[in-house]
């Protein structure tokens, strides 16, 4: 009876004892997906639908409309769409790689190595992460105009390399890497940096996922940043850049390129997610256990 039981409780496949779990949970799956289905079916609605009354959810009759008018009206700007392209992936690139680096390297030292303060500069990045960018969006300008930086790519790259999310997250998983391993590694006469590089980068990488599309999250729709540091239309990113096609004027033709405009920037995210969705659960589901 124990083992029948035991067996039941996360079977290998299909069983019967299932199906009242997913009468509970595939209604709020649907529920939850609405919002993707309607991004998908606003950007290829005609502009009748886009304005009808009442409004209505699903698309009746496809078109490529709003997606011609869109890259029509990208074709007449003065900055090739190209050079977009090219600063936001550089831009993305680059601080992903920069982020997750900078995460990991400080979790693994708050977590493992010992040194007086780190309670105290843990503490700081967990109070970091009630203030929202808005909120530091002043100071945030007065250090780069202090730096000279405005009008750099530096502008855009620097404000966002350090993530208090990515940090907390990474370092709460870092916490269940087993001292024992670490102890171990350190007696075979392995450097930090080895330890860091052969044994905890490897068992830490749900989290590195996480934090990667954390990054990428933070930074590809990032319209504020181009806003404020760059003056130089050569230097701003496809967020900005389509966000101001979108908002030239509220003619129709103007919420067709928008809708148009959203799920293009919203692909890539949800890619991303999708690639990724195992090591997001992994570590939403291990990150605050000790």
């Amino acid at each position: 009876m124990a083992r029948y039981r035991k067996s039941n409780i996360n079977p290998k496949r299909f069983d019967r004892s299932q199906i009242k779990i997913i009468l509970i949970i595939l209604p709020l799956a649907l529920f939850m997906l609405l919002p993707i289905v309607f991004i998908f079916s606003h950007a290829f609605k005609p502009m009748d639908e886009l304005f009808a009354y009442p409004p209505r959810f699903f698309v009746a009759r496809p078109a490529l409309d709003n997606f011609y008018k869109l890259f029509k009206t990208t074709s007449t700007s003065a900055v090739p769409i190209g050079r977009y392209v090219f600063n936001t992936l550089m831009v993305t690139l680059v601080v992903v790689i920069g982020s997750v680096l900078i995460s990991t390297f400080a979790a693994f030292a708050l977590s493992k190595l010992r040194f007086r303060g780190k309670f105290t500069l843990m503490e700081i990045n967990n109070a970091a992460l009630m203030f929202v960018p808005v909120s530091v969006m002043i100071p945030r300008y007065l250090i780069i105009n202090a730096l000279g930086l405005i009008d750099t790519y530096l502008a855009l790259i620097l404000p966002v390399l350090a993530m208090p999310v990515c940090l907390f997250l990474i370092k709460q998983f870092t916490d269940q890497v087993p001292d024992s391993l670490i102890e171990a590694a350190y007696i075979e006469g392995a450097s930090d940096f080895k330890v860091y590089q052969k044994i905890v980068l490897p068992l830490i990488k749900p989290a590195v996922a996480t934090g990667a599309i954390l990054s990428f999250q933070q930074v590809w729709g990032d319209i504020m940043s181009s806003a404020y540091y760059i003056s130089n239309e050569t230097l701003r990113t496809l967020p900005f850049f389509m966000n101001t096609l979108t908002s030239i004027s509220n003619t129709i033709a103007g919420q067709g390129m928008a809708a148009a405009a959203g799920l293009i920037m919203f692909v890539p995210n949800l890619l991303l997610f999708i690639i990724l969705q195992s090591n997001v659960m992994n570590t939403m589901a291990h990150s605050g256990l000790k």
